[in-house]
């Protein structure tokens, strides 16, 4: 007996978890101080909640929903979707964060579920992602500072990516001591994150020292190494992966040079190599393999896919390189072009999904 969800009805929380997109790239602007519409100015406030929640919450628990294909489980994407839309429809924040808080609490049911299913490293990364996610929700619901929850949002991110990445990395396993630098990699980063949330100021000198090292470790143990010398797909695949990765080894590096991070500077850019360096990296090397896997459409891959990664790169390089030098025009702009990617980024998809429709 089936009882997944039908496709039809997994649309709605892909265009609910865009829409959270579309809500973080304006309150980002807003906070960069471009004169972006939004139905209340104090929206800004929630910028990172709706990109990490709203948007990549829905998306990572519907992906994990569609996985192990129980109805249940997709509560987890549907209360990432409608927490991520409660903030900007002017509920109050606590009510979006309850959800949020559920959202979490069942993804990390699907991933128990993955893990009892296969009990192997990947799943348990993938379980420990889920369980960040969780902790940082409820962090921020018992009113803790978004710079003391941010560490666990960040968990849920880099965890489930290096989860995902290592299951990929069977074609290429790594050593007994390549696997054992792993879990050790792990350990230190959640242990980065605990100091993180419980100094004040939040000190990341550990957590950034994890990620630096699980950089080092990707960079050493994917197989997108060998896949950037093929073609097509498998090589825009590759030139994703291998990008993010450097991303999030500048992200180490920008915390270790200043673990008390600076508002406006080391901030602003120890979080967007991350969150967008890293993460959408990431999410435009996946998206032609997730989306067609969540929605039943095909993605055929085309150039034009560079196009929105060269963005991302190049805005988040005058970024940076406007925090570090404190430049605030230069931090402005690249946010601004950080837009520009994102948006070329969805084009690019629907363009691309008309195209498989039109040769279907």
């Amino acid at each position: 007996m089936n009882h997944d969800v039908p496709v039809p009805y997994r649309i709605p929380l892909l265009i609910a978890g865009f829409l959270s997109l579309a809500f973080g790239i304006g309150t980002g602007l807003l906070r960069l101080g471009w004169n972006f519409p939004l139905p209340a100015p104090d929206l800004a406030a929630w910028h990172g909640p709706l990109m990490v929640c709203g948007f990549l919450g829905t998306v990572i628990a519907l992906e994990r929903a569609v996985a192990i294909g129980r109805r249940w489980a997709y509560l987890g994407p549907l209360f990432a979707a409608l927490g991520g839309l409660a903030l900007p429809a002017g509920f109050n924040w606590m009510i979006g964060a309850g959800l949020l808080a559920l959202a979490s609490a069942i993804l990390v049911l699907a991933s128990l579920n993955v893990f009892l299913r296969q009990r192997a490293l990947f799943t348990l990364t993938l379980l420990l992602g889920s369980a960040c996610w969780l902790i940082g929700n409820l962090l921020w619901l018992q009113g803790l500072a978004l710079l003391q929850v941010v560490p666990w949002w960040a968990g849920f991110l880099v965890l489930t990516i290096a989860g995902e990445r290592l299951e990929l990395s069977r074609m290429l396993p790594p050593s007994p001591a390549g696997r054992m630098a792993f879990i050790v990699i792990v350990a230190v980063f959640l242990l980065g994150a605990t100091i993180a949330t419980l100094t004040v100021p939040s000190n990341v000198a550990v957590l950034s020292a994890s990620l630096l090292a699980l950089a080092l470790w990707l960079l050493r143990q994917d197989i997108a190494k060998k896949t950037i010398r093929q073609r097509g797909l498998t090589r825009f695949i590759a030139a994703c992966l291998l990008s993010g990765y450097a991303w999030l080894l500048i992200g180490g590096l920008v915390g270790l040079w200043s673990p008390i991070l600076q508002p406006g500077s080391s901030y602003d850019a120890f979080l967007h190599a991350i969150f967008v360096g890293f993460v959408f990296s990431m999410i435009f090397g996946h998206a032609p393999v997730i989306f067609p896997a969540v929605a039943r459409v095909k993605i055929p891959y085309h150039p034009t896919f560079y196009l929105p990664l060269i963005v991302l790169h190049a805005s988040l390089i005058a970024r940076v390189a406007g925090d570090v030098l404190a430049i605030a025009h230069c931090r402005s702009a690249g946010g601004a072009l950080n837009a520009v990617a994102l948006a070329l980024f969805v084009l690019s998809t629907v363009a691309a999904v008309i195209r498989g429709k039109r040769h279907s």
